[in-house]
């Protein structure tokens, strides 16, 4: 398929104006989905060089965990920084400038003295690694609403969504020969690339006669901070966050339940996360297929309910006292489910605030990581052989996701841009 070659033959109308005339292409999409699979390989691929940090830096475990931490709040303060600055200044300005800055912190974290440096270049990394992904998110929303927009999300998500498979399978090959600094030069390299690929393949869809005729709706429409405030947003924005936190609760989780209770080798135990991490992809793949035939609601609606359905079959199996391999099946349901939610909550939500995608999209990500940190800890706070405390925040999750999403569809509502 060539660079230039629309992703839909017919895809749902775009915005009008001067980005009429724009397509979101192959080319540009797998470079927002690189952007924002950077994120995952920062986080995943330097793990099992934990043990091996603390004797070389000559440090405790706890501050070697803060190098994980320091980069994950960097993600959020990053979103919440960048997207506000690419709706006032346009998205590729900031985007350059995070891509930049990452490249030059990624650098810090290779040749970091100690680890009070590396948790500063951690932080430092973690913010300007956000600009790609919150600013990304914004690029599809300028360029696309409704079904076409559901439709680059869902295929946003296979691209980027091979990262978490791949980065901890890499991660343990590669620390052995490379060692911890090696990794981290690994996500050097990735960051460099992510700057080339901006310079290259990214151009201005936020441009000043957008910002313009926005600044101009506000004196008819009101401030944008209404579309933020609406239930349209809030509505999708947290079904969104309960979907991601009922990910991350399985993630979390997933190492007691299927080595712990199910007595898996940690090869196994890889081959069920890929496993289930394929049936998210697959989803996905389904997802946007499906985006140019079926209402995008009607699929996430799908989704959403599917995810809280196997949380409630989950609890049962949990606490029925049935070998734990059963377990196995909701999981794979869960998890699966996802591609169905993702990218088409995605698309409606920023769909919901299509003058101020950045800020929409930052709030997004910063209320995605905001309430997967909170869930994650909870997931095995009875110990770790059993799976009820994870199923109950499960079922927890998937609840304020399905109760979100009904809100912001209830009847008598405008219905927002996204969704026409």
């Amino acid at each position: 398929m060539p660079v230039d070659t629309p992703l839909d033959a017919h895809p749902a109308p775009t915005r009008t104006g001067p980005n009429a005339t724009q397509a979101i292409t192959p080319a540009l999409l797998v470079t927002l989905a690189l952007l924002s699979a950077v994120a995952p390989f920062a986080t995943d691929l330097y793990l099992p060089a934990f043990p091996a940090m603390v004797a070389d830096l000559d440090t405790s475990a706890t501050a070697v965990q803060l190098t994980l931490t320091a980069f994950l709040l960097g993600l959020a303060v990053g979103q919440l920084l960048f997207g506000p600055l690419s709706d006032r200044y346009g998205r590729v300005r900031p985007m350059l400038a995070g891509a930049a800055v990452c490249v030059l912190a990624s650098a810090a974290t290779v040749f970091a003295p100690n680890v009070e440096v590396l948790i500063g270049a951690r932080f430092a990394q973690g913010v300007a690694g956000a600009a790609g992904m919150v600013i990304g998110r914004a690029i599809i929303a300028d360029l696309a609403t409704g079904k076409a927009a559901a439709r680059a999300f869902s295929l946003m998500m296979i691209v980027g969504g091979v990262a978490p498979v791949i980065a901890p399978l890499a991660g343990g090959f590669l620390v052995g020969p490379i060692g911890w600094r090696g990794a981290l030069a690994v996500i050097l390299v990735l960051s460099t690339l992510m700057l080339l690929a901006v310079l290259l393949v990214v151009r201005e869809t936020h441009t000043e006669h957008r910002r313009a005729a926005l600044r101009e709706s506000r004196s008819t429409l009101g401030s944008p901070l209404r579309d933020l405030l609406g239930r349209a947003y809030l509505g999708h924005a947290l079904a969104f966050c309960g979907a991601f936190a009922t990910m991350m609760a399985y993630i979390s989780a997933s190492p007691f339940i299927y080595q712990t209770m199910m007595g898996l080798s940690a090869g196994q135990y890889g081959a069920m996360f890929g496993v289930n991490a394929l049936a998210l992809l697959a989803m996905s793949a389904l997802s946007a297929r499906l985006a140019s035939r079926v209402e995008v609601r009607r699929v996430a609606a799908v989704g959403v309910a599917s995810i809280s359905i196997a949380t409630v079959v989950l609890l049962a199996l949990s606490l029925s006292g049935v070998p734990a391999g059963w377990l196995a099946l909701p999981l794979l349901v869960i998890v699966g489910s996802m591609g169905l939610v993702f990218g088409n909550v995605t698309a409606l939500a920023l769909g919901a605030a299509p003058r101020a995608a950045g800020t929409a999209s930052a709030v997004l990500g910063a209320l995605q990581f905001g309430v997967a940190a909170a869930v994650s800890p909870l997931v095995s706070i009875a110990g770790e052989h059993t799976a009820v405390p994870a199923a109950i925040v499960m079922l927890c999750t998937s609840t304020l996701a399905v109760a979100a999403y009904l809100v912001a569809g209830r009847p008598g509502r405008s219905v927002p841009e996204a969704t026409r």
